[in-house]
């Protein structure tokens, strides 16, 4: 790609790496292990475990310590703020459109960008895990089928301690005592068994699961505990807790039926609404 083709500036990137890396080591203290098993050129996928807003800033260190500028998929609205999003987009980061037709978007420019050599962070999980004790979730399956369609390698990033200088669902950064954020990046994740099939729903549900079976295994090494058998599912915990109640049986009416008043007519169904 020619420097007129480009969507972002390549100046401004190493400006902005330098920078925000001075900025985010006085934030938080950075350890790192793994970082060999980035690659330093072409595309690729870094796909990190997601536990709160602070941990971009964290990821964006270690990969851009490891020779790679980070692309992040950043929601839509905060390209709209002046001077942050023509900032962000010089930068090419790519916006993620929500309940919009054009949703699809993302992953097309994520691809261009991969085809460019770029380096895109890709959150699997989709959003920070409601796992009770924060293990890894069942993931999305957009980095699976960003990896098959362009052949890509999916490195496996687990990351902790990020989270604790911004708790997800909080909004007051805790930055003293200074918190330390550990990462480690795996070798790529073995996509080979789904190489060259059709990107069906059972084949990118089953590569996901691959990616996100990496990443936790790596997070058994940062943390204590044991992961759970079975991931949490936030699609199934929100779809339940939805649904509608059973309804009861209607009670026999206590005289006769006023007529056009069908509530208390004998068979009538008793309304039941989502608790």
């Amino acid at each position: 790609m020619t420097r007129h083709e480009r969507s972002y500036s390549p100046s401004l990137r190493v400006i902005t790496g330098r920078g925000l890396r001075v900025v985010l080591a006085g934030l938080m203290k950075h350890e790192q292990h793994g970082r060999e098993n980035l690659p330093r050129t072409g595309g690729v996928i870094l796909a990190p475990n997601h536990l709160s807003y602070a941990d971009w800033g964290a990821v964006a260190v270690f990969s851009y310590d490891g020779g790679r500028f980070p692309v992040f998929l950043i929601k839509s609205s905060v390209f709209n703020v002046k001077v942050i999003g023509p900032f962000l987009r010089k930068l090419g980061q790519l916006p993620v459109y929500r309940n919009r037709n054009d949703a699809a978007l993302v992953l097309k420019q994520a691809e261009d960008a991969l085809r460019d050599g770029q380096c895109v962070i890709v959150y699997p999980e989709g959003t920070a895990s409601r796992d009770p004790d924060l293990w890894p979730m069942v993931g999305k399956t957009g980095a699976a089928r960003l990896a098959l369609k362009t052949g890509v390698p999916v490195i496996p990033i687990a990351q902790w301690g990020a989270h604790e200088v911004l708790p997800y669902g909080t909004t007051k950064p805790r930055l003293w005592p200074r918190k330390r954020a550990r990462l480690v990046a795996g070798p790529p994740v073995d996509l080979s068994a789904f190489e060259g099939k059709p990107l069906t729903a059972t084949t990118l549900r089953a590569a996901t699961a691959a990616i996100m079976a990496d990443v936790t295994t790596l997070l058994t090494g940062l943390r204590p505990g044991t992961p759970p058998a079975v991931p949490f599912d936030l699609d199934a915990a929100r779809k339940a807790a939805v649904k509608p109640a059973e309804p009861t049986e209607a009670p026999e009416p206590a005289g006769p039926a006023v007529p056009g008043d069908s509530s208390t007519a004998p068979g009538a169904e008793t309304e039941t609404r989502p608790t």
